[in-house]
Order: structure tokens, then C-alpha cells, then sequence
């Protein structure tokens, strides 16, 4: 079967990994529970931040974000692993920005992650990754966004959703938790 993944939010718990980082930069301590409650992706608004100062501040903290300790999902890794040792095909396919995408297949690499050259997509919009899932053919795909998510309804692909504060309106099969969902795919796949 080929599985397709996105990466951030998805496999590494990017955001709050941001919003930490956020905190000591702006030296502005702010509760857990507001980010565990943000209905959009976008972070800024915790801290009181304009959409362009978030965007700006955002734009600048990624290379610390992106390739320094950002945590991976618990399981996430193993799934991945036990994934590609029953013989799946696994893929990334990735919003970051093109110019991240070789150190963000390196970073992947880093921390251990199955991957190929030829398996690795990067550097497209969200609307665009449709028609790179479609072209894969996959059997399933694993994502946050609803903006993306929103683009597969209706194709043959088994779309999951990565719980996420931001995505729980949408009424799709989701994880919450990469062991739990290690266990049901094993029974189902095997």
C-alpha cells in the first residue's frame, strides 16, 4: 500500500513547538490552554500579534523551527518505521517553502525518518498537493489543514486527519494518537 504523510502537525508537533519558542522571544508568558484552544493554524493571535507581524515573525523563526529539536508525535516514528518494514511505500508531501527542501529532507534524514529522494515532495501551495496525492495514487493520506484536507474530499484516497484545535469541524476519519493508530492499521492492513 502507499501511505502519504504531511510532515508538520502532522508527524512533529511544530506549532507548539512555535508557541514555546514564541514565549521566549517575545518574553511573554502565555497560558497552554489558549493555544490548545486556537481555531487556525496561525499561531500570532495567543500573543497579541497582527496577522503581519505573525506572518513576519514566522517567516523569520523558521530555519530555527523547522531543523533544530522540534519534537516528533509520539509513535509517529515507529508507525513509520513498522510501515516501510511490511513493505509500504511511504511519502511525504510537504508545504514548506521550496527553498527548505533540502534541508528538510537532511533534517528527515537526521531523525531517522524511512525516507526516499523519490517519495519526498516539497515546495508546493496547499491547494497543490491534490494533484500530487492524486498522481501517487495513494491509498492513504494523513494531514492537518483543512485546507488541504477540504481538497481530497471526494477523491479515492482514505483521507485521515491528524487531531489538531483547528480541524475538529471537519467530520473525517482522524488520529489523535500515532500508537493508537499504529494498532489499527496493523489489524487492517495485515
Amino acid at each position: 500500500m502507499k501511505f502519504g504523510f504531511d510532515i508538520d502537525d502532522t508527524l512533529i508537533n511544530l506549532r507548539e513547538y512555535a508557541f514555546h519558542y514564541y514565549q521566549k522571544q517575545l518574553d511573554q508568558p502565555v497560558d497552554i490552554a489558549i493555544f490548545h484552544g486556537l481555531n487556525r493554524v496561525e499561531i500570532h493571535e495567543a500573543f497579541g500579534l497582527s496577522n503581519e507581524d505573525g506572518k513576519n515573525m514566522w517567516d523569520r523563526s523558521l530555519d530555527f523551527l523547522y531543523f533544530t529539536d522540534c519534537p516528533l508525535y509520539s509513535g509517529a516514528l515507529k508507525l513509520l518505521k513498522q510501515l516501510q518494514s511490511d513493505g509500504h511505500e511511504i511519502y511525504y508531501i510537504t508545504s514548506r517553502p521550496l527553498e527548505h527542501t533540502e534541508n528538510t529532507f537532511n533534517w528527515m534524514v537526521e531523525k531517522g525518518f524511512p525516507i526516499v529522494r523519490e517519495n519526498f515532495f516539497c515546495g508546493m501551495k496547499d491547494s497543490e498537493k491534490v494533484e500530487i496525492i492524486k498522481s501517487l495514487q495513494l491509498d492513504y493520506y494523513f494531514d492537518d489543514k483543512p485546507a488541504v484536507l477540504n481538497t481530497l474530499t471526494g477523491e479515492s484516497v482514505n483521507v485521515i486527519v491528524k487531531d489538531q484545535s483547528y480541524n475538529r469541524h471537519l467530520d473525517l476519519p482522524r488520529v489523535e494518537n500515532w500508537d493508537e493508530l499504529g494498532d489499527l492499521m496493523n489489524s487492517e492492513i495485515k
